[in-house]
């Protein structure tokens, strides 16, 4: 078959879906539309997907979530990703760039990748290197806010050599020419589709919600913070490899009942981030309808501390401005005190048991570069004495610790999520046994994670005094990840709350090794850059590991082909999925 030119069958079914999409779309709000009922618990042609924390947009580049760029990754694709063994592996790269076959530069300055010339977007139009310059030019607009654009910063210019030649030019010698275009944070975006959306009005590309992408299957219906159903891609690859003729990703409720919809009642197929207690866990095993798929890899639970006070507004009505210190929080011996005051082995034992425990790192994989220095520990007389020689004592005996007529509150946010929730109440336990007030607050997972610049609940705009969640470097190479913390990654009114350092910490020194871990070769002293990152990171609580969480997934027992990876979503790999019949 020629693979330029799509079969009949193809065509035909590239006209349904048309009809259907433009149908659905138009009236998804509509309550007299009667949807297609999902039949698949025994049928091997249809895939039900459990994700409690419901996708929310289809575009990972505009959220932090992880939720969405699980569903996205359904139908977007990078150039290439890594393995669970960290190998490259081409995806719509012809093949792997390397100094013998001209791909990697001499003078570590640029990159040259060759495309696949049988790729075709979901709409027909074909793939090409303006697609990819594209993609860099819209990440790296500062108008659009994307969450990726600080992977992008080592990148001077993209350049389109042929249509199926594209060259990538570093500022600098750049040993982790892999970190861009990779993975997760390097799916590609249509060019003739989001050309009309590369600025302000980015959020409003109707393509975040009914993408067109070059991946396995396609979206029909998008119900954010609900559901989204997929149909194959009449014009992907291999398409007659394909095992699925509907995957739906399902939303709502929370992980223990998404974990009991695989392993015990075998109503789902797939539920993603188990994040639920262990004894609970072990308890929904014994239902025999699934197991758990468990890698331990980049992902670790921890406690962010806001360096500016989240109770002040600036005169342009910006809270939680750099203008504004943190009351308390900006004293190192404060953020320290807190730091020894988090039981971490109370949370990994009681809490997490094998799916996790407990870190002082903020890096924690790959090993090479995992630090040595730091260690868990607790320790409340040692708090204690810290938050007194920073003049943070109970002066007017109402249990709260003050000075000069502040007390010593916090407000503590993080998702809904029963584990969250507890974990909170065990820091809360403690932290007031030392004298402070803690005020928990729980927020929806498709609010907290959605970038939205608009609202006010969202990690970025952080206007808590505390915050928790699970992140990591979704790469081998940490570049990317250390640069979460650098002071231009602030979000702040003035970028439209763009940028992954929510803290809002700013240190020079830290700047400084960063800019120097970009362009060293010698992978020893690499190594040791990165760990006094780490170290400055761990030793100045500007951020509380918790704990080392295992990816942890229920997969049916009649479903094949799940292979987790550290370094990219889930669903990576959803082509080569396959399901028999009970």
């Amino acid at each position: 078959m020629n693979k330029f030119r799509p079969s009949l069958r193809q065509l035909l079914m590239t006209i349904v879906s048309a009809l259907i999409l433009t149908s659905c779309n138009n009236k998804t709000d509509d309550p007299s539309i009667i949807e297609t009922p999902f039949t698949g618990k025994g049928n091997p042609k249809e895939l039900k997907m459990i994700y409690w924390q419901a996708p929310t947009i289809l575009n990972p580049h505009l959220s932090t979530g992880f939720k969405d760029s699980e569903a996205s990754r359904v139908i977007l694709e990078p150039l290439a990703t890594f393995n669970k063994e960290g190998k490259l592996l081409p995806i719509l790269a012809l093949g792997i760039p390397s100094k013998e076959n001209g791909g990697i530069a001499e003078d570590g300055l640029s990159v040259t990748w060759k495309l696949r010339q049988d790729i075709k977007w979901s709409d027909g139009t074909d793939f090409s290197t303006e697609d990819v310059a594209f993609t860099y030019d819209f990440l790296t607009n500062p108008l659009v806010g994307s969450v990726t654009s600080g992977d992008y910063a080592i990148v001077k210019k993209v350049e389109v050599i042929d249509k199926y030649t594209v060259k990538v030019h570093f500022h600098n010698v750049t040993p982790a020419w892999y970190s861009v275009f990779v993975g997760n944070a390097g799916v590609i975006l249509p060019a003739h589709l989001y050309a009309d959306y590369n600025g302000e009005n980015a959020r409003e590309a109707p393509y975040n919600l009914r993408p067109i992408g070059t991946g396995p299957y396609q979206v029909t219906i998008f119900k954010p913070g609900d559901s989204v159903i997929y149909e194959p891609n009449p014009y992907y690859r291999e398409l007659d490899k394909l095992n699925f003729e509907k995957v739906e990703i399902k939303g709502g409720g929370d992980a223990t009942s998404a974990a009991r919809a695989v392993l015990q009642t075998g109503d789902a197929d797939f539920a993603h981030n188990l994040q639920v207690e262990a004894k609970v866990l072990e308890e929904l095993i014994q239902g025999g309808a699934g197991k758990l798929v468990t890698n331990f890899g980049p992902l670790s639970e921890r406690v962010l501390l806001n360096y500016t006070d989240p109770n002040r507004t600036s005169n342009n009505g910006e809270r939680a401005s750099l203008q504004f210190p943190h009351p308390f929080l900006s004293d190192m011996r404060v953020r320290q005190a807190l730091a020894l005051a988090t039981n971490k082995m109370v949370i990994a034992n009681q809490l997490y048991g094998v799916t996790g425990k407990p870190t002082a790192n903020f890096l924690v994989s790959p090993e090479k570069y995992v630090s040595t220095a730091n260690k868990v520990e607790y320790d409340l007389n040692k708090a204690g004495q810290l938050l007194d020689e920073a003049g943070w004592k109970d002066t007017n005996n109402d249990g709260t610790r003050d000075k000069n007529g502040v007390e010593m509150k916090v407000v503590f946010q993080t998702s809904v999520n029963p584990l969250r929730q507890k974990t909170q109440a065990v820091i809360k336990q403690s932290w007031e046994s030392l004298g402070l007030e803690v005020e928990l607050k729980s927020i929806d997972a498709s609010v907290f994670f959605s970038s939205d610049p608009s609202n006010t609940d969202t990690v970025e705009r952080f206007y808590a005094d505390v915050q928790m969640f699970t992140t990591g470097n979704l790469n081998p190479d940490p570049t990317p990840y250390f640069k979460t913390y650098k002071c231009d990654n602030i979000p702040q009114k003035s970028n439209n709350w763009s940028g992954d350092n929510y803290s809002r910490y700013c240190n020079q020194e830290y700047d400084e090794l960063w800019d120097q871990v970009i362009t060293e070769l010698d992978p020893e002293i690499r190594a040791k850059i990165f760990k006094q990152l780490n170290d400055l990171l761990v030793q100045e609580a500007v951020i509380i590991p918790l704990i080392d969480r295992a990816e942890v997934v229920g997969v049916s027992n009649n479903l094949q082909g799940v292979n987790i990876t550290p370094w990219d979503s889930r669903t990576w790999n959803i082509a080569q999925w396959s399901k028999t019949a009970n």
